[in-house]
């Protein structure tokens, strides 16, 4: 009797470690910020929705990130075992194989999809649809092993979140939702970019063309500056257009300005060298930015 109740309890505790491993393959780092941006373009729409709807949505939302999360690590796992960075995942561990995190994807993919056009509207789940197929066709099969201009076009697919937030609560589209998409959309180079600089033996290992192993360091530096001072338009866009006011505008110029300088600070170093620390910086600086930016225009909202 005893020896089958520990067979019980052993078997929990297996289902319950498959399904952490399992949560990990939807990369819950980047769900958490597409949950973020979600919530933002949602609340900051004219129209109201109920409390119940709008969880609804965003969780479905948050999913189809994990789904599009799942098919990239199952796609990539070959390249994930050659990185520092990524050895550790779920599938280069042998924790989860190829097979259960291709079911997996698809799986959520289409109980994603579905479920937010029964729940939300048709428009809503046709974006998250075009979401989850453009960052697992596009970017990960595509453009990754194929071009520097990877995380460039790439950006795309998370740039889309918040703006599927807004059409949950409103049914359509406007010049105010692409506020949302083309801050994140300049944001992801300088971003990603800057984690290639110091990351750049780790790509060197997978052979993925990035920015620093096929322009060199000189011209990643540039780069990364140069979509830092893109910012600033795309951060003056949702004043322009009478979306947000100056609570937004003022604090957001101040934190571009910083933005700029740190990459200016790197671009500025040694030529054909870099600052790995200055690097370092910018590319936890990015995260911090892109959030602030989002919790003015929800500041701002609110005033």
């Amino acid at each position: 009797m005893d020896n089958i109740r520990l067979k019980k309890r052993s078997l929990s505790q297996e289902d319950l470690f498959n399904f952490s491993e399992l949560f990990k393959l939807m990369k819950p780092r980047v769900m958490s910020l597409v949950i973020f941006t979600c919530a933002v373009g949602l609340l900051t729409a004219p129209n109201l929705v109920s409390t119940k709807e709008a969880i609804i949505g965003i969780l479905l939302v948050s999913l189809g990130a994990g789904a599009a999360g799942a098919l990239n690590m199952w796609y990539e796992s070959d390249l994930d075992a050659l990185m520092s960075r990524t050895c550790l995942r779920p599938i280069p561990s042998g924790k989860i194989n190829r097979n259960q995190a291709l079911i997996f994807g698809i799986t959520l993919s289409i109980i994603s999809v579905i479920a937010l056009d029964y729940f939300t509207n048709r428009i809503s789940a046709a974006i998250l649809l075009l979401t989850i197929l453009f960052y697992v066709l596009v970017y990960t099969i595509w453009l990754k092993r194929r071009t520097p201009q990877n995380i460039v076009i790439g950006g795309a697919a998370g740039a889309f979140p918040p703006v599927i937030g807004w059409t949950i609560a409103t049914g359509s589209l406007s010049l105010e939702p692409l506020s949302f998409f083309l801050i994140i959309f300049f944001w992801t180079p300088s971003h990603f970019w800057a984690l290639s600089l110091y990351k750049s033996e780790d790509y060197k290992k997978a052979n993925i063309p990035m920015l620093p192993l096929t322009n060199g360091i000189e011209s990643t530096k540039i780069n990364i500056f140069v979509y830092s001072l893109l910012m600033f338009p795309v951060i003056i866009f949702p004043y322009l257009i009478n979306f947000v006011g100056l609570t937004f505008l003022i604090p957001s110029l101040f934190l571009t300005i910083y933005y700029n300088f740190l990459c200016y600070e790197l671009f500025n170093y040694k030529k054909n060298k870099f600052n790995s620390k200055k690097a370092r910086s910018i590319f936890s600086f990015s995260i911090l930015y892109l959030f602030l930016i989002f919790v003015l225009f929800l500041i701002d909202k609110i005033i």
